[in-house]
């Protein structure tokens, strides 16, 4: 199941890939939810004052939401810095993060970030179309 700190995060990441508004679609697909699911999600978003969506023209997150997509974001950045650097976990690091990120609270994701090397660029060193950090090192295979 995908929470709201997930949407967030997957249409900030699709605007930052369409320099513009997100589509329905591109959320939708970046999850691997139906557009429906998407689209409904998206309502309560907005009734929250997060986005602002536009039929056909897509979605734009506000600046609150903007600012947790980030920390949605820096989140997951710390999720998977953990689990390939220190618990060493590098086939489907990026599954594991996934699941992670829903039940993983701001108080447990500060204690790993006090573990990890993260780097002062988070969540900007976030590579939307390798889904990874793009300083985190992995092997070449586990990454694909």
């Amino acid at each position: 199941m995908n929470t709201s700190q997930q949407y967030l995060k997957a249409i900030y990441l699709a605007q930052q890939q369409a320099d513009g508004p997100a589509s329905t679609g591109t959320v939708a697909d970046l999850l691997d939810v139906s557009p429906a699911s998407a689209n409904e999600m998206i309502g309560k978003l907005e009734s929250r004052g997060l986005l602002e969506h536009e039929k056909y023209k897509g979605v734009d997150l506000t600046d609150e939401g903007i600012a947790q997509a980030r920390d949605a974001l820096q989140t997951y950045c710390i999720i998977e810095r953990f689990l390939v650097e220190v618990l060493e976990v590098e086939d489907d690091f990026r599954a594991e993060a996934k699941q992670l990120e829903s039940v993983i609270d701001q108080t447990v994701a500060d204690r790993l970030d006090t573990i990890i090397d993260r780097r002062d660029e988070c969540p900007d060193c976030f590579d939307p179309e390798g889904d990874v950090c793009k300083f985190l090192e992995v092997e070449a295979d586990a990454a694909d």
